[in-house]
């Protein structure tokens, strides 16, 4: 009874699975069938927007910390750095650094001789003047005859520029020139934290002889290259009128010093 008994109760199993495994497809299959997710898509404009966003917040970033344009409206520093001249001008290369890996990385250094830097002026923050350090903290600068002296021992200046032979006290101009000052400076001793800076066109050039030493911590940065630069006037920097401005603009195109493109600054 066992043996015949067997074969049926296997075969009843085996229709009850068929059967329950049917009724699941069917189950399955009458279930309505989902609809594919509809892929979220951007709209050109905000693409734009977001673009543009990410630009700003880059552009502030590096004007704030990185680099930073600046124009030339005076001629100072002729003939080294003319009016018209766009300059760019490294703001990290003077920043504190966290180690030396940070240094290496972004090429920082200390404020040395003979680097031209743009500054706060000391006078009128709100102003930015560019000069060339000369004289660094602790050292005693001395203007003879329009050289000029470090601790006593003269110093090769190939960038400096003079319009006029030294003043003497009996010349009628003396008194026009700052009671000689232009010409003969100190001896002073650049106090901790400060530096002398000049303009490489000395009789030129109101600078250190005139208002005093620069706190360091006025420096904004060293001055880079020049990216553009257009034969201008220092009347034309100082217009104000709208259309004066449209004006000068476009015609500054046509004045371009196309040779002075990307002239690195010495």
């Amino acid at each position: 009874m066992l043996e015949r008994g067997g074969p049926a109760g296997s075969g009843g199993r085996a229709h009850a699975v068929r059967a329950a495994e049917s009724a699941r497809i069917g189950e399955m299959s009458s279930r309505p069938t989902p609809e594919p997710a509809i892929a979220f898509k951007k709209s050109v404009f905000r693409e734009y927007l977001e673009s543009i966003v990410v630009a700003v917040i880059l552009a502030l970033f590096i004007r704030t910390f990185a680099v930073q344009a600046f124009k030339i409206p005076t001629g100072s520093m002729e003939p080294n750095l003319l009016i018209g001249d766009h300059l760019l001008v490294n703001k990290l290369v003077y920043s504190p650094s966290l180690g030396p890996l940070e240094g290496a990385l972004f090429g920082k250094r200390s404020i040395e001789r003979g680097h031209v830097v743009v500054f706060k002026f000391p006078e009128d923050p709100t102003r930015d003047f560019i000069k060339r350090v000369i004289g660094l903290p602790g050292e005693t600068i001395e203007i003879r005859n329009k050289h000029v002296f470090v601790d006593g021992k003269g110093i090769e200046e190939p960038y400096a520029h003079f319009l006029e032979a030294t003043l003497r006290p009996d010349d009628p101009e003396f008194s026009h020139a700052g009671d000689g000052i232009r010409d003969a400076w100190g001896p002073q001793t650049v106090p901790a934290g400060q530096l002398l800076v000049l303009g490489d066109n000395r009789d030129n050039s109101r600078d250190s002889r005139f208002w005093g030493f620069l706190p360091v911590n006025q420096v904004k940065g060293r001055a880079l290259l020049v990216y553009w630069s257009y034969e201008a006037t220092r009347e034309e920097y100082h217009r104000t009128g709208i259309v004066e401005w449209v004006r000068d603009t476009l015609s500054a195109f046509g004045r371009t010093r196309w040779k002075r493109f990307f002239h690195v600054i010495r």
